[in-house]
């Protein structure tokens, strides 16, 4: 698969790669606060921070990791496109996101130190930069294995360059740098992959062609879920119980990577809006990765069956050539600087507010507070590195990044959801949910690992364990909750749920531009596209 870049393509490769750093270094002399580096100052309006939002989930692991999954699960990757996110999406835009732009909180984690107290805080804080240093790592992983199976390149060797310019425009220009990069990496990633889906359509001899080529199991995202032919071996309601109603909206809602995006909209109203703006791409995304996973398994399942992660490598190295195969290597480079400089970014700010501000020193002076966030930075590049050598145990970056996903961020949504909603729930309470859902996922982990119970595919293991925290957690918030005294309920004003809710830019904005009919849209083509590909 080795293939030789002309010297287009190289220019095109350097090119990127210039554009990314200047965009960092021009906003190198407005980052004067901590506020400026981490926060932006809530200043873009939701069409930017919608496609932040999009591509911030655009890497390596969206776009290398799905189409691996298309490879090797067919259409039932779609789930993690339709009923695995657009729900969520429109869950997160029409209530979540109101507390947390209206408190003015810095990050999610922040949510529940407001809503709960320093336990609550402390675990998800920990767990989330835990988590975004292993997702950033998979990005690096993804990098390196592209550039080693089709230039040559060592492993080494290509994880030190991508840490390196996602180092330089991140420690230049913070958040900002990244939204705005985030931008122009998302139109790169689709004019550099989409064409590989007409190009193989046309060599297989079209659509119809390709599904007579596969399987049947792999032809459907909901049709024969659960029988011997399916390739993800799970039943339809573990899918959406496991991951539309527990893993999907633990991600979308609460993974402050993404939440952030829309924290960064100048207005509540345009917070709102990110990602239902931001719903609509990610619904047509599978046109890109699972069909063109299918494809490299139709047209070479050698390869393919040996490591589904080179489908995406294969598809690139037939059918692109000069100035093609250059643009296909920059979209792979803006997939994974987007999705590294994403979990830098939280990282940092996670890091410098919610641990080292909060619990570790105090009432320091703005600057300071400056300095410890580039310093951040700098250790999640480098503590990214060492975890993209993990990646390397794994066949497949998408089952890999699912368990981490769930194990890390699952647990946590249910103090998240009952803590918006009712004002019954405790600290203690809202605490030892976090801890129960863990404890359910880890069990379930530790049995599936020691062969205790068995699951068709890993990605199903992922998904059951999901279910294990979800009723955990449930079981557990709810015993506890009416075990120990409820809070005061002035402390929760504005924290949760109350009738007639409504913002000043809402009564202003007409009916079409407002959140609501935004979230009517998304909805729709999410019901259509279920349907007609049933």
């Amino acid at each position: 698969m080795l293939i030789k870049l002309s010297p287009l393509d190289i220019a095109i490769v350097g090119a990127y790669f210039l554009a990314v750093l200047a965009i960092g270094f021009k906003l190198k002399g407005r980052m004067k606060t901590s506020s400026d580096f981490l926060l932006s100052e809530r200043s873009f309006s939701h069409w930017i921070t919608g496609i932040a939002f999009m591509s911030a989930n655009l890497g390596a692991l969206e776009v290398l990791g799905h189409t691996a999954n298309g490879a090797k699960y067919g259409m039932r990757t779609n789930h993690w496109y339709w009923v695995g996110a657009i729900p969520s999406m429109i869950f997160l835009g029409l209530f979540m996101v109101r507390y947390y732009y209206s408190n003015g909180i810095r990050s999610v984690p922040e949510y529940l130190r407001l809503r709960y107290d320093h336990r609550a805080h402390l675990l998800n804080a920990v767990s989330f930069a835990i988590v975004t240093i292993l997702m950033a790592g998979i990005d690096m992983f993804a990098f390196a294995l592209i550039f080693k199976s089709m230039i040559g390149w060592h492993f080494t060797q290509s994880v030190l360059l991508a840490s390196g310019v996602v180092l330089l425009f991140v420690f230049w220009g913070g958040l900002s740098s990244s939204i705005y990069n985030e931008f122009l990496q998302f139109f790169l990633i689709v004019l550099g992959f989409l064409p590989l889906t007409f190009l193989g359509l046309h060599h297989v001899g079209g659509w119809h062609s390709l599904i007579a080529q596969l399987p049947e199991g792999y032809t459907h995202t909901w049709k024969g879920m659960g029988a011997p032919s399916d390739p993800l071996g799970t039943p339809w309601w573990v899918i959406v119980v496991g991951l539309g109603l527990c893993a999907s909206p633990a991600y979308w809602c609460t993974d402050f990577l993404l939440v952030q995006r829309a924290m960064a909209a100048k207005s509540l109203s345009s917070s709102r809006k990110t990602p239902l703006v931001a719903a609509v791409p990610k619904m047509f995304f599978p046109i890109v990765v699972t069909v063109q996973g299918m494809l490299a398994l139709a047209i070479a399942p050698g390869v393919v069956k040996q490591d589904y992660n080179l489908a995406l490598p294969v598809m690139m190295s037939i059918f692109y050539g000069k100035g093609m195969l250059g643009l296909g290597v920059t979209a792979l480079l803006a997939s994974f600087m987007s999705g590294m400089a994403g979990n830098i970014t939280a990282f940092n700010t996670v890091v410098t507010y919610d641990i080292y501000q909060t619990y570790i020193r105090k009432d320091m002076p703005d600057r300071h507070y400056l300095t410890v966030g580039r310093t951040a930075t700098i250790l999640g590049i480098v503590f990214a590195c060492a975890s993209s050598y993990i990646v390397l145990n794994f066949n497949n970056l998408m089952d890999y990044m699912q368990l981490v996903s769930i194990l890390f961020v699952s647990p946590f949504f249910i103090a998240f959801l009952t803590g918006m909603l009712w004002r019954r729930p405790s600290a203690l309470a809202g605490f030892l949910s976090m801890l129960g859902g863990l404890a359910g996922e880890l069990l379930e982990y530790l049995l599936h690992r020691l062969g205790v119970i068995s699951f068709a595919s890993p990605m199903a293991a992922n998904i059951y364990m999901a279910v294990w925290g979800l009723i955990a957690g449930i079981v557990v918030i709810f015993v506890a909750t009416f075990l120990t005294k409820p809070p005061d309920p002035e402390k929760l004003k504005g924290l949760i749920f109350e009738r007639g809710q409504r913002s000043e830019d809402e009564d202003i904005e007409p009916w079409y531009s407002r959140p609501a009919f935004y979230a009517v849209i998304v909805g729709a083509i999410f019901i259509a596209l279920n349907i007609v590909f049933f």
